[in-house]
């Protein structure tokens, strides 16, 4: 075990050492990882023909025997079209390589990323292995603020401590309609695959458990990479490009887990007309509610991050909310710090709720009144969740005491509401909180708040520059 790891950090390390040099040439972190990842696959494949014999899933003049002896602009030219050529397929091949291009047009650091694949054994390697290389870039790739890839990365410690208490079992479906890199689905894939030795249960979860979506289709490939890499997925992948909030789900799952998107639709999204949903609106995170209340099974659990706006917001807010308490039990409500997301500022929650009967008490875990954390200094870790992944008592929910007391415990963090108290609330407002505690900024370090003060005056330079955009173009009209 102690070698793996090994094995593991020298790798990953090699790896991002050569993303260093080439992000000191213009080429950004993410569109590395991501022509590390059709280069992977090429070589992954030619490891399968070499060492086991198998026919070659890449077509003849596209593989990595065609492509590992080039240089100059001929390996630039042959990777180009093998790319053109390999988005074009079918299966498997067509999700890793969507919409491919090459971001590496000079051949000497195209050649360096070839022969760092080149110099190891790609296949041979546990799942486990190979699966926590490619994860832990992308999670360093997360991190940088100027690739802009912290917007697909939800902490994995809170990703563990959701699907402790969801408990996805071994033959149920698990879907995440906005799946990034695919951290949900593969946390529930570790949850599930020890559950059972039998080979048909194993397979269903391997080809057919796991459903992904998402519009981007850098993250796809990334997504479908990384579930791959896992041994999930080898034939067809389990993540599809497209646009969950477009039309009805195709399929009802028995378990979401999912962070979807904050804010606005991106530009240029077809414009949202589902007859199956509760309520127009154009607030996002209300949209992806609602698609996910429709896309669970009668008894279907969810665990969903959604932010605070989506628990007081009036009008359509309201009406899903009463929606989501009468049809729907909202038996938990985790309240989250800020200070954990790559988006700065974010203040949000997990609903956890269960399709098919109505709500009659809802749980609240208050872990942000006087909690704090930071990405660099104090990030938040799994045993920070220990006491609420506890108070859930996820084996029996009806076995739950509250750890609030108004005498002898009135800042204890767990707490129950009657339903009925919180229908009465204005707006049916579930933005719920009785901690008294001191929670200013005032025991931030000196970095801290320099850090906060920066973020914050980015934010407003954003703003700045949007309403500018925008009052040139009222002027223009």
């Amino acid at each position: 075990m102690a070698q793996a790891t090994a094995n593991t950090q020298s790798l990953t390390k090699k790896v991002w050492n050569l993303a260093t040099t080439l992000a000191g040439q213009g080429i950004g972190f993410t569109d590395y990882i991501t022509q590390l990842t059709y280069l992977l696959f090429l070589k992954m494949d030619d490891e399968n023909v070499q060492t086991f014999g198998e026919d070659s899933a890449i077509p003849e003049g596209y593989r990595w025997a065609d492509l590992i002896h080039l240089d100059g602009l001929d390996l630039v030219k042959q990777y180009e079209e093998t790319l053109e050529e390999l988005s074009g397929q079918d299966n498997l091949i067509g999700t890793i390589y969507t919409k491919a291009q090459n971001k590496i047009d000079k051949p000497v650091y195209l050649k360096k990323v070839i022969t760092l694949i080149n110099e190891e054994s790609w296949l041979v390697m546990d799942g486990d292995v190979k699966g926590a290389i490619y994860e832990s870039i992308l999670e360093k790739n997360g991190q940088d603020k100027k690739s802009g890839a912290g917007q697909y990365f939800t902490p994995r410690s809170l990703i563990q401590a959701m699907v402790d208490v969801a408990c996805p079992q071994i033959g149920e479906t698990v879907c995440d309609p906005a799946c990034g890199t695919g951290g949900f689905l593969l946390a529930a894939y570790d949850y599930m695959k020890h559950q059972s030795s039998d080979k048909a249960k194993q397979d269903f979860l391997r080809n057919n458990a796991l459903h992904g979506y998402d519009n981007t289709a850098l993250v796809v490939t990334l997504a479908s990479m990384n579930l791959y890499l896992h041994g999930i997925g080898t034939d067809r992948s389990p993540i599809i490009c497209q646009d969950s909030l477009e039309k009805a789900p195709s399929t009802l799952v028995d378990v979401i887990l999912a962070n979807p998107p904050f804010g606005t639709r991106p530009a240029g999204s077809v414009e949202i007309d589902r007859q199956d949903f509760y309520v127009d609106t154009k607030n996002n995170q209300l949209n992806f509610l609602q698609h996910m209340m429709v896309m669970l099974k009668i008894g279907g659990r969810a665990a969903v991050v959604l932010p605070d706006n989506v628990l007081f917001e009036g009008g359509a807010g309201e009406t899903i909310r009463k929606e989501l308490l009468q049809n729907f039990n909202l038996h938990t409500i985790l309240r989250l710090p800020t200070g954990i997301f790559y988006a700065q500022g974010v203040k949000a929650n997990v609903l956890f709720f269960t399709k098919g009967t109505p709500t009659k008490d809802i749980w609240f875990f208050d872990y942000r009144t006087g909690v704090k954390h930071t990405l660099a200094t104090n990030p938040m870790l799994r045993h920070h969740l220990d006491e609420f992944v506890a108070c859930y008592k996820a084996n029996n929910i009806n076995a739950r005491t509250e750890t609030y007391n108004a005498e002898s415990n009135p800042n204890g963090r767990w707490r129950k509401y009657d339903v009925d108290d919180v229908i009465k609330r204005d707006k049916t407002s579930l933005d719920i909180s009785w901690i008294k505690l001191n929670d200013d900024d005032n025991d931030m370090s000196l970095a801290e708040l320099m850090t906060n003060i920066q973020e914050k005056s980015d934010n407003i330079s954003k703003a700045v520059a949007e309403l500018q955009k925008l009052l040139a173009n009222i002027n223009e009209n």
